[in-house]
């Protein structure tokens, strides 16, 4: 086929391949849909990427019917010459349709059909999640996460026991929720008019499959990162738990991820810090940094110890395991200059307001007072430099005339 001269109206000006679907835009230019709908809603781009003219929101992609049947017609005259036909394209779900199947899903004998159907479509195209999010889904889907064990053995009035198929619904549509990827004012109305919304994602993360609570965990990601801080400074100490035991059980790196992300945000607020180190979070992350190397898994989980370093629950929980000195001191200047940054933040406020006598010793012990003279003499970054010559500062007498410090070491030792 590379021998085959093509038409270049036949190719997308994006991708440059010949369209399968192709559709015009308020601009007048045509392009192949999936690499449009790309454009426009995945990377959220607001112009024309030809004419660089501004698109309206609410504009349509319009079929060029015509333009595709010239492509078809073209590609079956070349059939002989390795070209193979583009299939008609399925044109897009309507609200009407979306409507209909969500009002169908109310009843319980439909509803995994329908769910699926819904699964189906949300996973065609990005113009699909639009319309379905238009319609009103992300509310209906929402209404349907109920995890815990309530309804078990419940039965309707034909008699029939619905407890299992009302657990897999919730699987179902959760798994549906989070593919629609809805946009930040649909999260901020769910979490708005459902303020049980938190609550029943964090019975997924516990009660969940899997994959629930992978799902459940990355939702809540999303909707944490538009709520209001007011919303989460009276978060429950249950999420923190589930948080902690899907690190625990390193459900899947984007989850693990997720959850990181949130602990980051959520910690400085309030209680929060106090919540997490109640709920095992310091053992947790060092159990992390321990088991990985990965850059920006070692990043987080250093971002997110040194947030719990800020409590005096937090730093006793530190220096109490046996390896949390000694692994924060290894990942300084071995991962990356935010690791180091975060790692020698941890250790200011140990050293400020945790260090007695047995923690001076074990800073020693596990070569931490050497490593963070090292960081003094290699390009660590100044806001850091000077966190490690405070504490080195700090503990002069106690650490200065050690000979666990190598000499050669001694001499950027600060004054």
């Amino acid at each position: 086929m590379d021998e085959i001269e093509v038409p270049p109206y036949f190719l997308c000006p994006v991708s440059l391949e010949i369209m399968k679907d192709p559709v015009t835009l308020s601009t007048g230019i045509t392009y192949d849909r999936e690499s449009i709908e790309k454009w426009i809603f995945s990377e959220k781009n607001t112009t024309c990427p030809v004419t660089k003219q501004p698109l309206n929101p609410d504009s349509e992609l319009t079929p060029n019917h015509t333009l595709r049947r010239l492509i078809q017609s073209w590609c079956t005259l070349n059939a002989s010459r390795g070209v193979e036909r583009i299939p008609t394209p399925q044109p897009p779900v309507t609200r009407t349709q979306i409507a209909k199947l969500l009002n169908d899903a109310k009843s319980p004998h439909l509803q995994m059909k329908c769910l699926a159907t819904l699964r189906s479509i949300v996973s065609a195209s990005d113009a699909n999640k639009r319309c379905m999010e238009a319609a009103g889904a992300a509310e209906f889907l929402a209404s349907l996460l109920h995890f815990d064990t309530a309804a078990a053995g419940e039965e309707y009035e034909d008699g029939f026991n619905y407890s299992n198929q009302f657990t897999t619904a919730s699987d179902e549509a959760l798994s549906i929720l989070y593919n629609l990827r809805p946009s930040e004012d649909t999260l901020k109305s769910l979490a708005a008019k459902n303020p049980n919304l938190v609550d029943s994602l964090t019975v997924a993360m516990q009660n969940g499959s899997y994959e629930s609570r992978a799902y459940a965990v990355m939702l809540l990601k999303s909707i944490f990162e538009v709520a209001d801080p007011t919303q989460l400074i009276t978060l429950k100490r249950s999420l923190f738990v589930e948080l902690v035991q899907l690190l625990h059980d390193n459900v899947s790196y984007k989850a693990s991820a997720a959850a990181l992300h949130i602990m980051i945000n959520i910690c400085p607020l309030g209680r929060n810090k106090v919540k997490a180190v109640e709920a095992g979070a310091v053992a947790v992350l060092i159990d992390l940094l321990l088991d990985s190397s990965e850059r920006r898994a070692c990043e987080m989980s250093l971002v997110a110890l040194e947030q719990l370093a800020h409590c005096a629950d937090g730093r006793a929980e530190l220096v109490s395991h046996g390896a949390g000195l000694a692994v924060v001191s290894k990942k300084i200047l071995r991962i990356s200059k935010m690791a180091s940054k975060a790692a020698v933040r941890i250790l200011h406020w140990v050293s400020k307001f945790s260090a007695n006598e047995r923690v001076l010793h074990e800073m020693l012990e596990v070569g931490l007072v050497a490593k963070l003279c090292l960081v003094l003499q290699v390009d660590s970054g100044e806001k850091t430099k000077e966190k490690a010559k405070e504490i080195l500062r700090m503990h002069s007498r106690a650490w200065k005339n050690s000979p666990c410090v190598p000499v050669t070491l001694l001499s950027s030792y600060p004054s």
